[in-house]
């Protein structure tokens, strides 16, 4: 007879408990965006015959690539039990300023993308005081930064695009034919973020708050100062994604990146966070930024109204939240 040793794993005595079809729905509610994923790739292969190709599959990376960055700094503040509607704003606003620093100040482009990503830390932080030390709910402080960075973007630039120097331009460009340099920066950005939610004491901070705040803070965490260093990881991770989005358009625009908070919002949910807070994980929203990306361009190929675009993917947000709450449930 074999004896399950694994301490902590039960034995499943119900007749039946391991058989096919509860395997298969515990691989389903346990890894529902993967095979969300998985399945979404077979039927756009299945439909198109152009979606396998390696170039629409590097495609399909680039286009990930900003939603991705944004949604890992987005993870951070939901994973906490709290939402960031400026990462959108803040990522142009980031953008701007590196052209203004590199090219009206006349600054070397090394420094100019620092006090760029300064500039996103530095929103991030001003998020984290309202929140933390203004009592505002996240929702309302970072709906007012949404609006006052995309105003400073536009104060500085003029309301015009600011052409970046030749010297960054190639972070929006493929290394040997082949390998995208938004794909890379994007999968560094996610070990990054993977790495701060699994090995730091900021991360296990992250899901003590969003499990119970209060037992967090009796527990000897400092949650204000904590929600700092949250907010502030936020806006850093979106002034990356916003370099990295203007690199690609060759020009710093301060409309750029409009509606993107919502994107990685949903990434991050279909990922499998929980809005809730306390649950969430790095390669969840990468999943979750690849099925986006892997839908939007698999309608397009199949030359699929921008309009239905929007009626299919809200589906699917919803269908994301649906399945964690039947996974939560279970």
């Amino acid at each position: 007879m074999a004896i399950d040793t694994q301490p902590g794993h039960r034995l499943d005595k119900r007749p039946g408990g391991n058989g096919p079809p509860n395997v298969l729905r515990r691989l389903l509610l346990e890894n529902g965006a993967l095979t969300a994923l998985v399945a979404m790739i077979v039927l756009m292969t299945i439909m198109s015959g152009d979606f396998l190709s390696t170039q629409n599959l590097l495609n399909v990376g680039v286009q990930a690539a900003v939603t991705a960055i944004l949604a890992f700094g987005v993870t951070f503040a939901i994973v906490a039990g709290g939402i960031d509607l400026s990462v959108g704003s803040v990522a142009a606003f980031s953008a701007v300023m590196l052209g203004w620093f590199s090219t009206t100040e006349g600054m070397p482009v090394f420094l100019g993308v620092i006090l760029a990503i300064l500039t996103g830390t530095a929103c991030g932080l001003v998020n984290g005081v309202l929140i933390s030390y203004g009592k505002l709910p996240p929702f309302i402080a970072t709906l007012a930064m949404l609006s006052a960075a995309r105003g400073l973007a536009l104060v500085v630039s003029d309301g015009t695009p600011i052409t970046l120097p030749e010297s960054i331009s190639w972070v929006g460009e493929t290394l040997g034919d082949w390998l995208p340099v938004p794909v890379l920066v994007m999968i560094l950005m996610g070990v990054v973020a993977a790495v701060i939610l699994i090995r730091t004491y900021s991360g296990r901070a992250m899901y003590a708050i969003g499990g119970n705040e209060e037992a967090a803070h009796l527990s000897g965490i400092r949650v204000r100062r904590q929600k700092l260093v949250i907010y502030a990881l936020v806006g850093t991770f979106a002034a990356v994604a916003g370099i990295v989005l203007a690199t690609r358009l060759a020009s710093a625009q301060p409309q750029a990146a409009t509606g993107y908070e919502l994107d990685a919002i949903a990434a991050v949910v279909i990922g499998g966070a929980s809005l809730a807070g306390g649950v969430g994980k790095a390669s969840g929203t990468l999943i979750g930024a690849l099925i986006l990306a892997v839908l939007r361009n698999g309608l397009n190929l199949l030359d699929v109204s921008a309009f239905w675009q929007q009626v299919v993917i809200g589906a699917v947000i919803a269908l994301a939240v649906l399945l964690d709450t039947l996974r939560r449930r279970a």
